[in-house]
């Protein structure tokens, strides 16, 4: 019944609204793309530092770490400046800390070093799903400035470990629809993040029943759904990245027999 029904912007409910990634969008940074889902668009810097946190001090591995805020007029009225509100809010705290625990898992960080590279992901207008087009047009910064480090011959083999994006799913009149923009995402019964790897394997899933709780069968729906948008999500990254490094196997990208199970805190021992 879901792939059956057509929204208010047009779409089937197992389709994305369209998406842009056009990378180099700022100047200095080492990485940066403006990513576009339908009318939320977020630009994502990533900045690399020779130095990490205190806690990772001469351990030979590095950090990967994210920032997330939203213009005053991101939105239809002007919400004030979280600065001047005391600091970042509690939702704030939370979809940063998302974006960099998801980016940190496709990232070798004994093979990144002691550097540690900062994703600013910035909502410049949003129409729901700014925290999972910040993961998706995020993956893309990193690898841009991975790729740059590469370049520079500053890291001493392949780091980035495999794609990675994100996507909203969620159930609205009783039908499991892909990629909610704000109408739909504020009449959802259920609401749900899902972020995944190009090989399938989850990273987070974050969903939450609105009004009445949801059944297994559901679940399995939804996450269905999810992995049919991050699929098409991450042939876009593909794309994107294939024209900024000019060939499409990326050379930061490491070869699938070399991956080994990968834990951070065992590494930094």
């Amino acid at each position: 019944m879901s792939e059956k029904r057509v929204r208010n912007d047009g779409r089937a409910a197992d389709e994305l609204r369209p998406v842009r990634i056009i990378s180099g969008f700022t100047r200095y940074a080492e990485g940066s793309v403006l990513i576009e889902a339908g009318s939320t668009r977020v630009l994502c810097t990533a900045s690399v530092e020779e130095k990490v946190p205190p806690f990772l001090k001469g351990k030979g591995v590095g950090w990967v770490t994210a920032e997330y805020s939203m213009l005053p007029r991101a939105t239809q009225t002007r919400t004030s400046r979280e600065l001047g509100r005391g600091g970042p809010s509690g939702r704030t705290h939370e979809i940063q800390r998302l974006i960099g625990r998801s980016l940190r898992s496709v990232v070798d960080m004994a093979a990144l070093g002691e550097r540690t590279i900062t994703i600013d992901c910035d909502v410049i207008q949003a129409d729901g799903g700014t925290r999972t087009a910040s993961i998706t047009g995020g993956f893309v910064a990193l690898a841009l400035a991975l790729g740059r480090l590469w370049r520079e011959e500053r890291l001493l083999r392949p780091t980035l470990r495999d794609y990675l994006a994100a996507v909203s799913v969620g159930i609205v009149d009783e039908l499991v629809l892909l990629d909610l923009d704000y109408g739909e995402d504020s009449a959802a019964e259920v609401d749900m993040n899902i972020i995944r790897t190009g090989r399938g394997l989850f990273v987070e899933l974050q969903g939450t029943a609105e009004t009445d709780p949801f059944s297994r069968q559901q679940l399995d729906e939804m996450v269905g759904m999810a992995g049919i948008g991050i699929d098409r999500l991450i042939a876009t990254q593909r794309e994107a990245l294939t024209r900024e490094f000019g060939q499409p196997e990326l050379p930061i990208l490491i070869a699938p027999d070399q991956l080994r199970k990968l834990n951070w805190k065992e590494d930094a021992l």
